[in-house]
């Protein structure tokens, strides 16, 4: 049923493409820690080639991938087909956090649609894309992208954006420290 590529090929991209939502999953090293399995939506992810992908990271209420990733980069990306043919894709990488503040940054940032509340990007370097079946996946129709965070993000404003990171996303719900750590000391 599962196959595995060192890279994307082609039917892997046009499949990403197609999806409305994706996951972000990362843990810390320790067994103590909280594994962190996050939804994605918008249009926040590009495939920058075949081993390579970038997703734009919204203010959130944490910050989990970001602490997961400065301790050890290992980050997964899950796509599911909740509509078509069955099919669930994943991205095995590593991961760095580019902030706003850094030359990546200005090469990243103009492939994004900007969106209210971007705090980081995450660029992950894809060594193993695998496919499944997906057959027990339910059927769910796309009807829209909720606008919430984003009014949330443009109602705040930059300067109160900036206070709530400072308050809510330096650490992880473990108390490891987040890359924004070293943006907002």
């Amino acid at each position: 049923m599962g196959k595995q590529f060192d890279a994307m090929l082609p039917q892997h991209e046009a499949f990403i493409r197609q999806q409305h939502i994706y996951f972000i999953g990362s843990a810390p090293l320790s067994e103590e820690g909280h594994v962190s399995v996050s939804p994605k939506g918008h249009d926040s992810l590009r495939i920058l080639s075949a081993s390579r992908v970038a997703y734009l990271d919204l203010t959130g209420s944490g910050n989990e991938t970001s602490a997961h990733l400065e301790e050890n980069g290992r980050i997964t990306v899950m796509f599911c087909a909740f509509d078509g043919a069955p099919n669930i894709l994943r991205l095995y990488g590593t991961g760095k956090v580019v902030l706003p503040d850094s030359p990546e940054w200005d090469t990243l940032y103009p492939l994004f649609t900007p969106l209210p509340g971007a705090r980081q990007i995450m660029d992950i370097e894809v060594h193993k894309v695998q496919t499944s079946c997906g057959y027990s996946i339910p059927f769910m129709s796309y009807t829209g992208e909720r606008d919430t965070l984003q009014r949330w993000a443009a109602q705040k404003g930059e300067d109160e954006l900036i206070q709530y990171r400072k308050e809510k996303n330096m650490k992880s719900i473990d108390g490891m420290p987040t890359t924004l750590s070293v943006l907002y000391k």
